[in-house]
């Protein structure tokens, strides 16, 4: 009976939400040589034994939240507990919320995929992972309690680590895009009510994660255990946060409570983010030794206009090596757009510029609003099904234009995705 209950854990654990899943990529990551301060100080703070710890790293679109995350997750899975265990590494869990799929824009399998992950590495707690879903059934159902997911599946195993891990670093978990997280709508409601449905639902879910982990980690029978948590900086995430006793760091460092927050959006980034751009020209350079080569000034340049976020640097770098147009025109296009920019529009400037350089504008901005908008993505046939025969037409000529905002499967059966969640917002 076990063994059927591992089976149906299986099927219900979210694969694609793992950091390292095929979902996901290319996986977004750290170059390294940046971030190394915030990393540094990231690993202190999860090498600490004092007290259990909810660290959140929070931040605008695009500044490279997911990329520390994954970051982290690799180097924790890198870290034995022991020298001599093969498969028990410090890295318990992930869970990368993502408004694009179904399975991972809500918490219903949050707890039962961290279960799987840490019953696969942990085997001594797998009897009481497959104990619990015996007992219940009911706790695999996503519209299940997420209390008593979280009693069962998340705190009942990790109580029985703690006796085995008292001589070992702390365990970590690492719960990505928070704000990804939001409720799907049932198909019988009123369409006026729908976006306050929506967001009030997602709010409260979210609250009620955010104080059920604040919770689990003050129990006193769990082994050392920090979750690294990242998201935008929501109101309601940020209010949550502030009620479970959250200090602010590096601006007051406070040992009290079990949070900490970490802010994305003050840290100088610039020079990370030259780096990073005269890496990527480099790269492309020895690829194609006709590639144009910008000079340290306009390099710096770009970097400035990015604005702290890496999403803009990385998608200029698409824009350029487009291989379908000229490089250097591109190139010269955006060091024309790096005028004087408010801050934070920046990513919007970029997206208007892109779609500058399509044949049709409009019509490639409306065919970027319908994909940036599908609830979940559609391929290209389903795409063009859906616009008609009038402008579904020239999907794929038109989509194809903008290769530097969406990901376009070589595979036409697949679908056809946003490359950021800020191009929904810039939508």
């Amino acid at each position: 009976m076990s063994e059927g209950s591992w089976d149906k854990l299986a099927q219900v654990t979210v694969k694609g939400a793992e950091h390292d899943s095929r979902e996901r990529l290319p996986h977004p990551q750290c170059l390294e040589g940046t971030r190394v301060d915030l990393l540094k100080y990231i690993y202190e703070i999860l090498d600490k034994h004092e007290t259990n710890r909810i660290i959140w790293l929070h931040g605008t679109a695009g500044v490279g939240k997911s990329a520390v995350a994954f970051t982290v997750a690799e180097r924790m899975r890198g870290l034995k507990m022991t020298a001599e265990t093969r498969k028990e590494n410090r890295l318990a869990g992930t869970f990368f919320f993502s408004r694009k799929h179904t399975n991972r824009r809500t918490t219903g399998r949050l707890f039962a995929s961290l279960a799987y992950q840490l019953a696969s590495k942990f085997t001594s707690v797998k009897t009481h992972v497959n104990q619990a879903i015996v007992e219940n059934p009911a706790l695999l159902h996503p519209d299940g309690s997420l209390r008593n997911q979280m009693e069962a599946l998340f705190l009942r195993p990790l109580r029985q680590l703690k006796y085995r891990l008292r001589e070992c670093p702390p365990l970590t978990f690492v719960i990505d895009a928070l704000d990804e997280c939001t409720d799907s709508l049932p198909e019988s409601i009123d369409h006026s009510t729908i976006e306050s449905f929506d967001e009030n639902k997602s709010e409260s879910e979210l609250t009620e994660l955010i104080s059920l982990l604040a919770q689990a980690l003050r129990d006193p029978d769990l082994p050392v255990t920090h979750i690294l948590v990242t998201s935008r900086l929501e109101v309601h995430i940020h209010e949550a946060m502030q009620h479970e006793n959250v200090c602010e760091i590096p601006v007051k460092t406070s040992e009290k409570g079990v949070a900490a927050t970490i802010s994305l959006d003050g840290a100088d980034v610039d020079e990370d983010i030259f780096f990073f751009l005269e890496h990527s020209f480099r790269k492309l350079r020895n690829r194609n030794c006709n590639f144009p080569q910008p000079t340290e000034d306009q390099l710096k340049q770009l970097a400035q206009r990015a604005g702290r976020r890496f999403i803009v640097a990385t998608t200029m770098m698409k824009f350029i090596d487009d291989r379908h147009n000229n490089p250097h025109h591109r190139l010269q296009l955006l060091l024309q757009l790096t005028s004087k920019l408010l801050p934070g529009t920046e990513v919007n400037k970029l997206y208007d510029c892109i779609l500058s350089t399509c044949a049709d504008p409009s019509l490639a901005y409306m065919h970027l609003s319908v994909v940036a908008t599908l609830a979940d993505p559609l391929p290209l046939s389903q795409i063009s099904k859906l616009l008609g025969p009038g402008e579904g037409r020239d999907v794929e000529t038109v989509l194809t234009q903008l290769r530097s905002v969406l990901d376009i499967p070589t595979d036409s059966s697949l679908p056809v995705q946003i490359s950021h969640s800020s191009v929904r917002d810039y939508v």
